[in-house]
């Protein structure tokens, strides 16, 4: 009777605590998707510093990741790469990226962004998390 009793008291326990942690692991992967969403951001500032700032034309999260991992040579030489490894999400999803080039504003900047929890590309919009909103999705 007190076995049952003290394992009554640990289920008690673990489904007050269980939700809480659950949740707070998901909260944890947006806040790294968001810390992510910034460092992709800083390196495609660099690339286009460097480029008399001109942002790396592209749409979807392949090719800019590539060209930023792998900048090309400038007056024949080798430039440094501004990232390692291609951008990822705290779901280790890779980052989406676009920029059309065809803004005149000057504080237009390229669009970056995760497909958010659900895993579903909506462009930025619905769940995804991206650079150009500052809605709390936690």
């Amino acid at each position: 009777l007190e076995v049952l009793i003290v394992v009554a008291i640990i289920g008690v326990i673990a489904a007050m605590v269980v939700p809480r942690l659950i949740g707070q692991q998901q909260q944890a992967y947006i806040d790294i998707t968001k810390a992510n969403i910034k460092s992709a951001e800083n390196a495609i500032n660099l690339y286009a510093k460097d480029n008399f700032g001109n942002y790396p034309k592209a749409s979807g999260n392949e090719d800019v990741w590539a060209l930023v991992m792998n900048p090309p040579a400038k007056d024949g030489r080798p430039v440094a790469p501004y990232a390692d490894a291609p951008f990822k999400d705290g779901w280790e999803r890779k980052l989406y990226y676009e920029w059309s080039g065809s803004s005149n504003d000057p504080s237009a900047k390229p669009k970056i962004w995760s497909a958010g929890p659900d895993g579903e590309n909506q462009s930025g919009g619905g769940d995804d998390i991206n650079n150009w909103t500052q809605v709390d999705r936690g």
